[in-house]
């Protein structure tokens, strides 16, 4: 473990509907830590009663672009667009929560409560896609932070994005752990029908209670797996990613959540192990204290065995392919599970060809 980050502390409880267990800021920028003695936390307590419960806020921003490029050796897009920053899901194994780190917030519990709007995304992606030199590919949507996330349902930025791309002929993946997607059913099948489109839904457990600690604000597990139904039901091409893979929390539902999402009609399903970049280390590791605390040695001891005997493995290639006992147990347990239940790996083959620059003053088509 990187001896530059917090350790976490085991006299730490949990917070209600929160994922994470603190709001801790990252050392790795130099700066100050928040936190309160513990013996002052009691004397606070006993005067002014508990704290108050922790509320979402959300802060609109403007930025300049809104597509990020990539030219990763190992990611399968060059592309991507987050409507949102943070995230309200409160996953606690998240690996986008480091970048809130890049603007003094806690990777912690500012992540999932201190939230960015970018409302100007749609007009952006227009302006983009108008550009002379622009060259289409699939715009992946969902892989920093979940684009249907709660406040998805009060700003509507994620719709607004898919109108602009089903306009302009343009296709999209989606990545997401919210049954909020059937919301743009509509678009979501129209596009479809033109091979503009595949939508990937994470299912991490099978069990309620152990997913409302991990992932407290994303959809209970089977309402995700009903979602995919409903998507491979109306055409949308459908993926079912079981990840993050956690050794002796989640692994024992991988097989089960295979057959499940094969009997709903996805198309294929993979699975990722799970990842602990930066601040996520300590952060998850203070989780397994919380609430797994006899076992806690033992998923730490798996996870290092898969990643060179390190918390995380950050280098290109190996970072998304464990290695070891137990990963190729892992590996093999998988490939099994898929072929009972005659499920493939994703093979989405979008469509480039069909793109037609925005219509002239932003104005949508009729036709």
């Amino acid at each position: 473990m990187d001896d530059a980050l917090p350790q976490p502390d085991s006299a730490r409880a949990a917070i209600g509907g929160r994922g994470a267990a603190s709001a801790r800021v990252p050392q790795r920028f130099g700066l100050a830590e928040r936190s309160i003695d513990g013996e002052w936390r009691d004397i606070r307590e006993a005067l002014d009663g508990p704290a108050p419960k922790l509320t979402t806020t959300v802060t609109e921003e403007h930025p300049r672009s809104i597509i990020s490029f990539n030219q990763s050796p190992d990611i399968a897009f060059d592309r991507s667009i987050n409507a949102y920053r943070g995230c309200e899901h409160g996953c606690v194994y998240c690996f986008a929560r480091p970048t809130h780190a890049y603007h003094d917030l806690s990777p912690g519990l500012d992540f999932e409560t201190k939230l960015f709007a970018k409302p100007d995304a749609a007009r952006l992606l227009r302006e983009t896609l108008a550009r002379r030199n622009y060259r289409p590919a699939p715009i992946a949507m969902g892989t920093n932070t979940d684009p249907y996330q709660p406040i998805e349902g009060r700003y509507r930025i994620t719709r607004q994005l898919l109108e602009v791309c089903l306009d302009c002929r343009h296709p999209v993946t989606i990545t997401t752990k919210s049954d909020r997607v059937l919301s743009d059913l509509d678009l979501l099948a129209e596009m479809a029908e033109l091979g503009l489109v595949a939508v990937a839904i994470s299912v991490t457990s099978l069990d309620p209670r152990l997913s409302g600690l991990l992932e407290p604000r994303a959809s209970a597990p089977e309402k995700r797996l009903a979602a995919l139904g409903r998507l491979a039901e109306a055409g949308v091409p459908t993926h079912c990613s079981v990840s993050p893979v956690i050794p002796s929390i989640t692994d024992e539902f991988m097989e089960e959540i295979v057959q499940r999402a094969a009997a709903v009609g996805v198309a294929s399903a993979g699975w990722i192990p799970l990842r602990l970049p930066h601040e996520v280390s300590p952060l998850f590791r203070e989780w397994l204290d919380v609430h797994y605390p006899d076992r806690a040695g033992k998923v730490m001891s798996i996870v290092r065995s898969i990643r060179g005997g390190k918390d995380n493995d950050s280098d290109f290639f190996s970072r998304f392919k464990p290695n070891g006992v137990w990963a190729e147990l892992f590996r093999a347990r998988f490939r099994l599970a898929c072929k009972r239940a005659g499920i493939g790996k994703a093979k989405f083959d979008l469509d480039c060809s069909q793109f037609r620059k925005p219509a002239p003053g932003g104005q949508m088509r009729l036709l």
